[in-house]
């Protein structure tokens, strides 16, 4: 091909540079060379395809003979077979605590789930081993087992196992299983993602650190350019502090309300509603010097109409959108809880009527990269009355004539998105006595890890 244009240019250059020499011979000389190039062209074309066609024949026998066992294994292979994302996610810390934290209260509030303070010197925080993956163009699965050390044993839990759809029409999203609620802003994150190493204590007072129990959720997303989403959850009950008993009816149910959007360039924020609903059976406290503490006792537990309800807010600073370099965020939650019901202890009985609430503020800001600097101030409220003082205070309702507050001071380095380094004070005044706190954590995040919710 590359010769047959050669010739033409060349043949074309000699008639137009030589015009004296296009007499009628030469003319049909130069058209005879021509005739003989493209024959040669054709020629050759025809070859080729000769050749493609005998190769893609010997290939399709090749391909016949071979076993039907063969294609199911390919087509196999490159299906996923087993496709889960796998990640690990190491938490260990030292902690120092001025007061010993077999003896933590919180009074005014009962103490269940993961509430306590942990442990002092070395040891393990919150481990998991995280799987998850798109089963297919509909449905999405993730499986976490956490692992923690409670008073010297290894514990180890399921701490969700859930499905939820993908593409669903109208902005529709459903969830099923075991699950961190959607209210409020924290809860939904997994510890590793929180900016400071343990809950808010409103968070420690009302949920046991976080609210999470088997059920299914369904959520819409509204088609504006503001974000906004819509959503409620149905759960069985079983779990601290909705603690309802367990049968075929809903425990508790929740509802959520969440919108945001951008400023400029720079800033963006995210704000929420939130509502809880539970009849409460037995919900008792395992601190405050009860439960395990002393055996066999089994401290007043409450039954009866439980009400919570939130706002959150958080604001998020990065100039042009760059948070590489630096970057602000500001978060704020608040939260009610109003019950209206029985304690009980044995044979003994009263009414209770009680309020608790209870806010967080914290600001951290990475001031270089690697770096930032954070804190928080919590603060909590609580009021009782009832029939019976004496079972109020065994059930560490009794707010003692205490407020609860803590000052939370942060500093931590990251060499990358998965690795994390974090000291951190704390000045705990959730009871009378003050605990100065000092905790110093790693976290390393090992294997595939998706993006962090906003």
């Amino acid at each position: 091909m590359k010769h047959f244009f050669l010739s033409v240019v060349a043949i074309t250059l000699v008639y137009v540079t030589n015009p004296a020499w296009a007499d009628d011979q030469e003319i049909e000389q130069l058209r005879q060379q021509l005739e003989q190039l493209k024959l040669d062209y054709n020629s050759k074309i025809e070859e080729l395809e000769k050749r493609l066609q005998a190769t893609e024949q010997a290939r399709q026998q090749k391909v016949s003979a071979a076993p039907a066992e063969a294609t199911t294994t390919v087509d196999s292979a490159t299906k996923n077979t087993f496709n889960p994302d796998i990640s690990l996610i190491l938490d260990g810390r030292y902690s120092h605590f001025s007061q010993d934290p077999a003896d933590y209260e919180l009074p005014g509030f009962m103490l269940g789930g993961e509430a306590g303070p942990g442990e002092r010197g070395f040891g393990l925080g919150h481990s998991e081993l995280v799987m998850s993956a798109n089963a297919d163009d509909k449905f999405y699965g993730r499986f976490t087992l956490a692992f923690g050390v409670h008073e010297g044993e290894t514990e180890v839990e399921i701490e969700e196992a859930f499905f939820e759809t993908l593409g669903l029409d109208y902005g529709l999203s459903v969830r099923g299983g075991r699950f961190f609620s959607d209210i409020g802003y924290l809860n939904s994150q997994h510890g590793h993602q929180w900016d400071f190493t343990d809950a808010p204590l409103i968070y420690r007072g009302l949920f046991g650190n976080q609210l999470i129990d088997d059920g299914i959720q369904l959520s819409w997303l509204a088609p504006t350019d503001l974000y906004l989403s819509f959503g409620s959850e149905l759960f069985r009950g079983s779990r601290f502090p909705l603690s309802a008993e367990t049968g075929n009816d809903i425990g508790a149910y929740t509802l959520f309300a969440k919108a945001g959007g951008d400023i400029g360039d720079s800033s963006s924020w995210l704000a929420g509603v939130s509502y809880l609903d539970t009849d409460s059976v037995g919900r008792a406290s395992t601190g405050h010097g009860h439960g395990h503490e002393e055996g066999d006792h089994v401290p007043p537990a409450f039954s009866g109409d439980s009400k919570t309800w939130g706002v959150d807010f958080v604001w998020k600073w990065a100039p042009n959108g760059n948070r590489r370099q630096r970057n602000l965020q500001l978060q704020y939650e608040y939260y009610r809880r109003d019950d209206d019901g029985i304690l009980t202890e044995g044979a003994e009985s009263g009414s209770y009527q009680g309020q608790q609430s209870g806010w967080y503020a914290q600001a951290v800001y990475q001031f270089v990269p690697r770096w930032r600097l954070g804190l928080r101030y919590d603060a909590l409220n609580s009021s009782a009355s009832g029939s019976d003082a004496e079972l109020i205070e065994e059930a560490g309702l009794d707010n003692e004539g205490h407020k609860p507050q803590r000052f939370s001071l942060m500093t931590d380095w990251s060499n990358s998105e998965f690795s994390r380094f974090r000291l951190q004070y704390n000045r705990d005044e959730s009871s009378p006595v003050v605990d100065d706190k000092w905790i110093l954590q790693y976290i390393l995040s090992l294997g595939a890890h998706g993006a962090h919710k906003y």
